[in-house]
């Protein structure tokens, strides 16, 4: 009877190895399903950035505004009677009135 009860723990055993930890088991199902997961999201993310190329380019071919926009923003161009301005950006902590180095020796107006 002992070696009956050995023997199926042992068959027992022998069965749930490969359900755990063999090529199909739980264990490489999870792994599986986690990849699959962030598989997705990447692949979602790329769906969205393809949509937004698809609608630029739609944009691109339809119309011209797009076109005028990034020659205005990307290569600075103009239209005909218009005005360009350039107002560069100031340091907020900067005074006017102040030097870059900060320091009064440098001013324009002092002595060497």
């Amino acid at each position: 009877m002992r070696l009956l009860l050995t023997v199926l723990v042992v068959l027992t055993i022998l069965t749930q190895y490969p359900l755990w930890w063999g090529k199909g088991g739980w264990m490489r199902v999870r792994e599986l399903q986690v990849k699959l997961q962030a598989q997705e999201e990447v692949n979602e993310a790329l769906t969205a950035r393809n949509n937004a190329l698809t609608a630029e380019v739609q944009d691109l071919t339809a119309g011209t505004d797009a076109i005028e926009e990034r020659a205005r923003t990307e290569m600075g161009l103009v239209q005909r009677d218009e005005l360009f301005v350039h107002l560069p950006r100031s340091d907020q902590s900067q005074q006017p009135g102040q030097s870059s180095s900060g320091s009064a020796d440098s001013s324009p107006g002092s002595a060497p």
